[in-house]
């Protein structure tokens, strides 16, 4: 009897073991299950109104395309003119020697002739530039096509402002009878001393024109002009320079007509249709 209570009581703690570890594990599963199924309602919950976001921003960039205004595009021109102010003489002085010094020298004392007597006709130093200084041979061709250096010609050009108009002829004269047979009067040119008076109306008649044209076409289509989304003005030009030929040394004076000075402007402007 002794010996088998022992027995008996190992018996049933044997038996009892295996179902207290059983039910631990099913414990475990069944946490893990319910924390898989509240990540998965999350994951869910986040997905949801992020996938019904995408068809409302694709909704919003239709929109915004359906939405962009009508535009047209034009240029205009404008052109203004004045009388000129300002003419610019191209005058200077030619000496052919036989050697290169002589010919430099003789269209030296030409060229300070010319200077002396601009200056005397009361222009100032800051109205006369040289534009040019050259030397260069003078080739003769013999009786059998053979090229042979003859002489030297050498040259100098200046650039002279004459601010009074009435005197434009009278200095040219000057020059010539100053200069004798080494004088040149390439040109004149006619200008204004500020055209930035005058570019400022060629640029209103300008937008004035492509104003104009934009509302044409926004009456032809059927829509009213909305407001300017962008403006570019192209370079001025400034046409019909007046110029005069080169003249023999012995004129005396040389009646000219100034005309006028004309600038023209060019805009492209982009406005809205509405």
């Amino acid at each position: 009897m002794t010996t088998s209570q022992p027995r008996t009581a190992c018996t049933s703690t044997t038996a009892h073991a295996p179902t207290t570890v059983r039910f631990s594990t099913t414990a475990r599963a069944a946490r893990l299950f319910a924390a898989t199924a509240v990540l998965g309602g999350l994951l869910v919950g986040t997905a949801g109104p992020a996938l019904a976001a995408a068809p409302e921003r694709t909704a919003l960039r239709t929109t915004a395309q359906e939405a962009a205004p009508a535009t047209v595009s034009v240029t205009g021109s404008g052109r203004a003119a004045a009388a000129p102010d300002l003419a610019i003489l191209s005058v200077g002085v030619e000496a052919t020697r036989k050697t290169a010094k002589e010919a430099m020298a003789a269209q030296s004392t030409a060229a300070k002739a010319l200077l002396e007597v601009v200056r005397k006709e009361g222009i100032a130093d800051r109205d006369i530039r040289t534009d040019s200084l050259s030397l260069s041979p003078v080739y003769t061709q013999n009786t059998q096509g053979e090229s042979k250096v003859t002489g030297y010609q050498a040259g100098q050009s200046f650039s002279v402002k004459v601010r009074d108009l009435d005197r434009t002829g009278q200095v040219i004269g000057a020059v010539n009878d100053a200069t004798g047979d080494a004088g040149r009067t390439n040109g004149v040119v006619f200008d204004v001393a500020d055209p930035s008076a005058l570019r400022v109306k060629a640029r209103e008649a300008a937008f004035q024109d492509a104003y104009e044209k934009a509302s044409q076409h926004a009456r032809l289509s059927g829509h009213r002009l909305g407001r300017l989304v962008s403006l570019s003005e192209g370079d001025s030009v400034r046409p019909g320079h007046g110029a005069v030929p080169s003249m023999p040394a012995d004129e005396p004076g040389v009646p000219l007509a100034p005309g006028e000075i004309e600038e023209q402007v060019t805009v492209s402007a982009v406005f809205e249709l509405v």
